[in-house]
């Protein structure tokens, strides 16, 4: 009898599924980000845009509808952003040095690309796991001997991974 009393408990307490998704919601909204940068290519936010509604979709049961979901999400691409890292000292002999013993320049082995996302978030069914404008950020560093726009689609693929995920696991898996 006391087996029967706590089966009958047990469904209310499992809200977890194997995907990670932690809601009893069953539609987001995913409304179009913004590319607020300067460096950003034009087709930034729409990429991340789609890469969110593909990203809930594979990775929970959610329906991603045009407006009204249970879940909303919408938010501005406000970083992408270029800096050099892991500088190296070089010197410079020969024919083209300015003093005989040489010129040390200082250079970067590696540049970092971050990109930054802020996101509002809001869970109709449970509102205290909303927020308002919450930096996601992730960064790629590469070699300076690869030209930039040669890489730049396999970094921001990375970097959007790793946001996506932070994401997801700040709403729906309320991590």
């Amino acid at each position: 009898m006391l087996l029967l009393v706590g089966l009958g408990f047990l469904p209310g307490c499992l809200h977890y599924s194997l995907s990670g998704a932690a809601t009893n919601a069953k539609t987001i909204a995913v409304d179009q980000f913004y590319n607020n940068t300067d460096l950003g290519p034009a087709n930034l936010a729409q990429d991340f845009t789609n890469r969110v509604k593909d990203y809930y979709q594979q990775n929970s049961s959610l329906r991603v509808i045009p407006e009204n979901g249970e879940l909303q999400i919408d938010g501005t691409i406000t970083e992408y952003r270029l800096n050099p890292v892991a500088p190296q000292a070089t010197s410079a002999t020969g024919a083209g040095a300015n003093t005989a013993a040489g010129a040390v320049t200082n250079t970067a082995a590696l540049t970092r690309l971050t990109i930054v996302v802020k996101v509002n978030y809001v869970d109709s069914t449970e509102p205290k796991n909303s927020f308002k404008d919450r930096s996601f950020s992730f960064y790629q560093d590469f070699d300076n001997s690869i030209t930039f726009t040669s890489v730049q689609e396999d970094l921001q693929k990375k970097i959007f991974d790793q946001i996506l995920i932070d994401i997801f696991n700040a709403t729906v898996a309320n991590w």
